[in-house]
């Protein structure tokens, strides 16, 4: 079985983060560009900002997976939780733990920060993803997404 080591993202990290979260945005059929991607890293790399990220290594010190998480207010709580954005391990790794290392690391985080939940969304066709998030999960919440698109039509991103 292949050993995994999880760390929060680094100024090192950002050749090795790149493809992968190119190949998330690949997965989600959006396009990538380097001003997306260098506004997102700068995010991840201010510790003003809320959101972070973890990179998954193998036993070969290879990167293979990254998973983007924040805080966020749960108001009828009067607490924070944790969100989960963004989470893509490689093809060739998947199945091998990498994904569970992500959230095995996630969850100390939560536990540490006492966030009674962490949440997150992802596509209903992403069936070999939400595999893996019914092992963590009861299965899909009760709540419906909306998403309200601010956008003018064809403007793109």
């Amino acid at each position: 079985m292949t050993k995994f080591t999880t760390h929060l993202l680094s100024d090192k990290d950002k050749s090795e983060w790149r493809p992968l979260f190119d190949g998330y945005a690949a997965f989600y059929k959006t396009d990538m560009t380097d001003a997306i991607a260098d506004s997102v890293w700068g995010w991840l790399r201010d510790p003003e900002h809320v959101l972070e990220g973890l990179l998954v290594r193998n036993s070969d010190e290879r990167a293979v997976g990254l998973l983007h998480f924040r805080s966020c207010p749960r108001p009828l709580s009067g607490r924070d939780m944790g969100f989960a954005d963004d989470m893509f391990v490689l093809p060739e790794a998947r199945g091998s733990g990498a994904a569970d290392a992500l959230f095995d690391r996630l969850g100390s985080i939560a536990a540490e920060r006492d966030w009674p939940v962490v949440r997150w969304v992802t596509q209903y066709y992403n069936e070999r993803g939400r595999g893996l998030y019914d092992r963590y999960t009861s299965g899909p919440s009760d709540f419906i997404m909306y998403q309200w698109d601010l956008r003018p039509r064809g403007s793109g991103i």
